[in-house]
């Protein structure tokens, strides 16, 4: 009997693993279509222009948490364990840094399966479907697209709404949760994306509600929680409410942020939020300010990426 070889892929949407990479980590994501819409020609002017204006900034920021992001590290380390849990060959893929769709495809040409899972749960056209667009057209022109599974979403996955309740867990330490509010914070997307029917914001609010579930039965009971989005950029209006707006409207003085929309740490979480959010919230006088870990290798999350891939079998 013939052994059947399997891969599994790991989708991101990558960030700079050095400081010279972060120009080509914006220029990439900024020349994506399912980023900025506009017709290939202006969508590159505006791709250059952004990149230009913001570079010499995002190194700065990227030079505060270690000089690179740290998707990279944590990335690998989750490689690593869901490798000895499943015992196949797990590689990661990258949308806009390397190792890109295309030569990771190329290594793994030859499996006979190939299993890809986005590290993003909730299905939005600016990640989800983006990943699932290079995957396809590279895989289309190999001519190994009919190897190819895929899944594009589980927001709702039990083991994965379990890793968040463990990392908040970890963030409150010994102290009482009722002294605390605790505010899922997500990425945010412009009102016009939603507007077309990306399931994001809808697929963000069920998340949540699993996640508020979870901590009733698990007894934690925090003094409010609360839903805000991060990460805005330009001038179109975007999904409401802004994570500021929300720590401005606070009542305590304790705070517990859970970055949602992440499921590995990044420069929107370990940058963003625990440095350019904790200093607001020193301005508005929050005086205990945690920002929680995304899952990144925590067991459960491997557990929750091992359950997908043997539904998908």
């Amino acid at each position: 009997m013939m052994h059947t070889t399997k891969a599994v892929l790991l989708l991101n949407m990558g960030g700079p693993n050095n400081l010279s990479e972060v120009k080509v980590f914006l220029t990439n994501m900024f020349n994506d279509k399912r980023i900025i819409g506009a017709p290939k020609p202006i969508r590159s002017i505006i791709a250059w222009l952004i990149t230009t204006l913001r570079l010499k900034e995002s190194q700065h920021n990227y030079s505060l948490i270690g000089g690179k992001s740290p998707i990279v590290g944590h990335t690998r380390n989750l490689v690593n364990a869901l490798s000895k849990r499943l015992n196949v060959d797990v590689h990661y893929v990258m949308r806009y840094t390397p190792p890109y769709t295309v030569d990771v495809l190329k290594d793994v040409a030859s499996y006979d399966e190939i299993y890809a899972i986005p590290l993003y749960p909730h299905h939005s056209s600016t990640t989800t479907i983006s990943s699932f667009d290079v995957l396809h057209e590279e895989s289309l022109r190999l001519g190994i697209s009919h190897k190819i599974k895929t899944i594009d979403r589980y927001y709702n996955e039990p083991n994965y709404i379990n890793a968040i309740i463990e990392r908040i867990k970890e963030t409150i330490g010994d102290d009482d949760p009722q002294e605390f509010d605790l505010v899922f914070s997500a990425h945010g997307l412009t009102k016009q994306i939603i507007a077309k029917g990306d399931l994001y914001q809808r697929h963000i609010r069920n998340n949540v509600y699993h996640a508020r579930r979870a901590l009733n039965d698990a007894g934690i009971h925090f003094n409010k929680t609360h839903l805000a989005y991060q990460s805005r950029l330009g001038p179109l209006e975007w999904i409401r409410p802004y994570l500021e707006d929300k720590l401005a409207s606070l009542k305590t003085k304790k705070v517990i942020i859970y970055p949602i929309a992440f499921t590995v740490d990044n420069s929107e979480t370990e940058f963003e939020l625990d440095i350019e959010y904790r200093e607001k919230a020193k301005a508005l006088g929050i005086d205990d300010y945690r920002v929680a870990r995304a899952p990144n290798d925590h067991p459960l999350f491997v557990e929750s990426l091992a359950q997908l891939y043997e539904t998908m079998q």
